[in-house]
This record gives structure tokens, sequence and C-alpha cells, in this order.
């Protein structure tokens, strides 16, 4: 496990309040938020590829993109095919981007513990040498949680 250092080591003296994960999970924790994510990734821009795609109603992509579009994760640009109303293209912003590792973590945890007859696709670089996502340190080593210290943050508190 990660080692908790300081005011934190005493686990039952704090709570785990304005906590990032929280606040991660309640963005990007449904189901639809994080496939609609894949699908950015995959390169969808539309709201009917997403709903597709995702196999989720209208309704539910329409909430989903407003929340991720309203926290900075996406940016609505317009479109206009000829004959067409305005309609918008959905695109990750820096902050959607960031998520890539995020979702590339889930997609590898997948291939390694719920596909039992083998991962459906691999991920490679361009060279084609495979990817996997990890906790790495500035020199690129790789950690175990074992490794990693967490600290109280004093410049926000």
């Amino acid at each position: 496990m990660m080692k908790l250092v300081g005011p934190l080591a005493e686990r039952d003296r704090w709570e785990a309040t304005h906590c990032s994960i929280a606040k991660a999970v309640e963005l990007v924790g449904t189901r639809s938020a994080i496939l609609i994510l894949r699908e950015a990734f995959y390169g969808a821009t539309r709201f009917d590829q997403f709903a597709r795609r995702v196999g989720i109603t209208d309704a539910v992509a329409s909430a989903r993109l407003k929340e991720l579009t309203e926290a900075g994760v996406f940016t609505k640009v317009p479109y206009q095919e000829p004959g067409q109303r305005v309609r918008y293209e959905y695109l990750l912003t820096a902050m959607g981007r960031d998520l890539f590792p995020v979702v590339m973590s889930l997609w590898q945890w997948g291939n390694d513990h719920l596909q039992p007859d083998g991962a459906p696709l691999t991920v490679t670089d361009a060279s084609h040498s495979p990817v996997r996502v990890g906790v790495v340190t500035g020199e690129q080593k790789t950690l175990d949680p074992e490794d990693v210290e967490v600290r109280v943050n004093r410049s926000v508190r």
C-alpha cells in the first residue's frame, strides 16, 4: 500500500474531504462518461456517434456530454452540413486529453483481468511495440503502490 506521511499517517484522525478521486469519479465515474471518453479517443466528435457507439439513449448522451462540456473536458464547436441546421462537434480539451491515461489504465486492467480468452484489441505505438500504463518517476522508473508516499499539500490548506 501507499505510505501515508505526516498527519496522514494516523488514518482514523482525518477524513478524506476535498478528495480529488471523489471529484473525478463524480464527473467521469459513470459507464456512459467513460465510454464517451473511449469513443472520443477513438475519434468520435459528433453527438450521434457517441450515442450510437456507446449504446445509450439520446437523453443520456445529451446529459453526459453537457456535464463533460460544462466541466471543461470537451468544447463544443459548431459545424453545418449543406442544407442542414447548425450542429456541434465535441472536441477534447487539454483537460479531456489528460484523461487518456485513465482510459488506457481501465483498458489495460480489463485486458489483464477480465478477458480470459485474451484481449480483443492490442495497443501499440507506431513501431508496433506494446503500450502499457504505469506510475513512473521523472526518470521513468515504474513504481508500485509501496513506492509511493502521500503527503498533505501545505500550499493548499
